[in-house]
């Protein structure tokens, strides 16, 4: 079956990066560069996300896509009032609440007003919510962090999968986010690449670490059809990335998975903040909107130790380029590495 990547000059995607990062300008820039730009619509209403659609079309006529966060289960206030009371004794808080990220209000949107595609982060639309899609032309691409994750995506009626490495900046896609889970490692990329493609016949995206063409050329060989990549965009002029994170991902800092943050866990840059809460229970979102006061102080004051720096493992290399060009380089790059490997091996055979 023909899917929307088969039509990429560069099997290039960007990461949605919801919470900033994400911008029209971003997702247009590399769409036109020949890959596929996406909007990030966590955190937005309907109305926003329409807007920023509209805005993007204004921006470029190629095709680019929509990521949403599919919505969780209400956590109990057992499992996370301690919590909250404790990081109010000595930061600002917010009410900690539930909601659904307007899931029903948005997929009404990309239904009335469809885009190519619309990936999930956080669980797999419905059959029948993927059946909608379809109908209006649209590509369901769905968030996965395991064989069994896939599987389920599959049966659903996926177009492709976004295979989430271990290495991968951000949150976590997995589709429950269970502390008892915590004692298994989670999947590197390329394990994870191997165990898909042997398990269900659908195009598969590879994302999580990969800020270089070499690292490109090395997904695409394990048998990717694409890469989806985000931290490397990060210090492009044209994400909306706050300035201190832009500056701190510059450093060779190690990255850790959290829950302190937003009850859901989560790849960023080390910091005292997830070092002083490595306890921090899973409630998401209502620990996202807990500390929203304290991560919104902590940017004013620039103050690295108390807030979420997002970042993949190989953040340090994430180059200071216009988004067209990166997206140049790295195919450039990958092309390089690839020849690299086929006259290595022509060498040694």
């Amino acid at each position: 079956m023909r899917v929307l990547l088969d039509e990429l000059n560069t099997p290039i995607v960007l990461a949605p990066m919801a919470g900033g990062p994400s911008t029209p300008e971003l997702a247009a820039a590399v769409s036109d560069a020949g890959g596929l730009g996406f909007l990030g619509a966590g955190y937005l209403g309907a109305e926003d996300l329409g807007g920023r659609i509209k805005q993007t079309r204004t921006l470029t006529s190629a095709a680019f896509g929509v990521n949403l966060f599919y919505p969780s289960a209400p956590s109990p206030v057992t499992s996370f009032g301690d919590y909250v009371d404790q990081l109010a004794r000595e930061f600002p808080v917010g009410e900690p609440r539930f909601d659904t990220d307007a899931w029903a209000a948005k997929l009404e949107l990309l239904i009335a007003d469809p885009v190519r595609v619309v990936s999930s982060t956080f669980g797999c639309p419905s059959p029948e919510e993927i059946a909608r899609l379809h109908a209006v032309g649209t590509e369901v691409w769905v968030t996965v962090t395991s064989v069994a994750e896939a599987r389920i995506a599959a049966e659903a009626g996926a177009d492709a999968l976004i295979a989430q490495g271990g290495e991968a900046g951000g949150h976590r896609g997995s589709f429950a986010d269970r502390p008892e889970d915590d004692t298994a490692d989670p999947l590197g990329l390329l394990a994870l690449l191997q165990l898909l493609t042997a398990a269900v016949d659908l195009p598969v995206i590879a994302t999580g670490g990969i800020t270089t063409g070499a690292a490109l050329a090395a997904v695409l060989t394990a048998g990717a059809a694409a890469a989806q990549i985000g931290t490397a965009f990060l210090r492009c002029p044209e994400a909306g990335t706050a300035p201190l994170i832009r500056d701190a991902i510059t450093l060779d800092t190690p990255t850790m998975l959290t829950r302190a943050f937003t009850g859901r866990r989560a790849r960023g840059l080390r910091n005292q903040f997830m070092l002083d809460h490595q306890q921090a229970p899973a409630a998401y979102p209502e620990i996202h909107y807990a500390t929203g006061p304290l991560r919104a102080a902590a940017r004013a004051a620039g103050n690295a130790d108390e807030v979420n720096l997002w970042a993949g493992q190989a953040h340090s290399l994430a180059p200071e380029l216009p988004a067209g060009e990166l997206v140049r380089q790295l195919s450039r790059d990958a092309k390089e590495a690839l020849n690299r490997a086929v006259s290595i091996r022509i060498q040694g055979y």
